[in-house]
């Protein structure tokens, strides 16, 4: 089970939402070529599309599967002179890594196994997939001379002790998860510090939108509603997150790879709002036009220790040295994210509780 910071999905042609309040004019990528690891998944082929329509060249490391499913990358093998060059692998694959690195400027790394339950279950894979895969990537980097922007999670700061959480918030390993996230940055940024590999680290908050499979709340709540539940089955209402939109952390990346002064800092990617989980629900039944009331399924519960009660991010230094600032209002999201998955309907179990 490697997710690829994103999900498996079946092959599929469709092009990403736009917001009517888009990004903002993009910087010109032609000419460079670029690796995107995990580059199937939800925000990964986010970013690739982003990077095509700006002029890059980019190489697709995707895990390897036996049936050649190439997610939402592919209708890019149909293309005769096509702007993605797909490559199979897995990042816990030296060898692999350092061929793939070969000939490209910049590496956004963002393969990763992400499942904070199934954490639970085989920490030991995240650690070989999320701290080895990660110093096998910076390694290639410093043999290829390639700058490396690491992707990151908001829930390295685990539960919340000043608010808004600023990059210098202790980090909390609050789940062999998020653990594995904070040796996979300081791992990344030991090559910064140690050989002066230029590294940024990029920490997204909540990212959502049209791609994201049912192991994240927001999806698992639309594809219920859609297919018409009359009760909404979630883990704990009272948790509160920071939700970014697809394209803004994609365009987030973007910035941070032009902007020198990034390099060797850590970056949260969020909008600086937060929602309540009941609330987000509450939001979601109104943007989908439905109709159902909420309740606590057990099975859904994190243990105790390990649930993360508060997420808001201090965006301000992303903004200050990349000039990133999100664009999407949450209710304009939501209603993008509704219908997608509304389209798409077919992707879901709406009746299983996905890890």
């Amino acid at each position: 089970m490697i997710a690829q910071t994103g999900d498996h999905h079946p092959q599929t042609g469709d092009r990403h939402p736009q917001p009517s309040n888009g990004p903002a004019a993009p910087a010109d990528w032609t000419g460079r070529t670029v690796l995107v690891t995990g580059a199937e998944g939800f925000i990964g082929s986010t970013l690739v599309d982003l990077l095509v329509t700006r002029g890059a060249r980019v190489r697709a490391l995707v895990h390897y599967k036996p049936y050649a499913e190439r997610g939402y990358l592919a209708r890019y093998l149909s293309e005769s002179d096509a702007a993605v060059e797909m490559l199979a692998g897995d990042v816990r694959d030296a060898g692999r890594v350092l061929d793939a690195v070969a000939g490209c400027d910049t590496v956004f790394h963002l393969a990763a196994l992400i499942g904070i339950p199934y954490s639970y279950q085989a920490p030991e894979a995240y650690v070989q997939t999320n701290v080895v895969g990660t110093q096998n990537i910076a390694a290639a980097c410093l043999r290829h001379g390639a700058r490396l922007l690491h992707t990151s999670t908001s829930e390295v700061y685990g539960s919340a002790i000043t608010v808004p959480i600023s990059e210098h918030h202790p980090l909390q390993p609050q789940s062999p998860y998020s653990a594995s996230k904070i040796g996979a940055d300081m791992a990344a940024l030991s090559y910064w510090h140690a050989f002066e590999l230029p590294v940024s680290v990029v920490r997204p908050f909540n990212t959502y939108g049209p791609r994201q499979s049912a192991r994240a709340v927001i999806p698992t709540m639309l594809a219920q509603l859609h297919s018409g539940a009359r009760q909404i089955k979630l883990g704990s209402l009272t948790p509160t997150r920071d939700f970014t939109y697809a394209t803004d952390t994609a365009e987030g990346f973007l910035a941070i790879a032009r902007a020198e002064r990034t390099i060797g800092e850590v970056l949260n990617l969020g909008t600086g709002h937060e929602i309540s989980i009941g609330d987000l629900a509450t939001a979601l039944i109104t943007a989908s036009g439905r109709d159902a009331e909420v309740v606590v399924d057990p099975s859904r519960l994190r243990p105790g220790g390990s649930e993360v009660a508060r997420l808001l991010s201090d965006n301000r230094k992303a903004h200050g040295l990349a000039g990133w600032q999100p664009r999407v209002d949450l209710a304009e999201g939501l209603r993008l994210t509704s219908d997608w998955v509304a389209e798409h309907l077919h992707l879901f179990a709406p009746e299983r509780y996905q890890v």
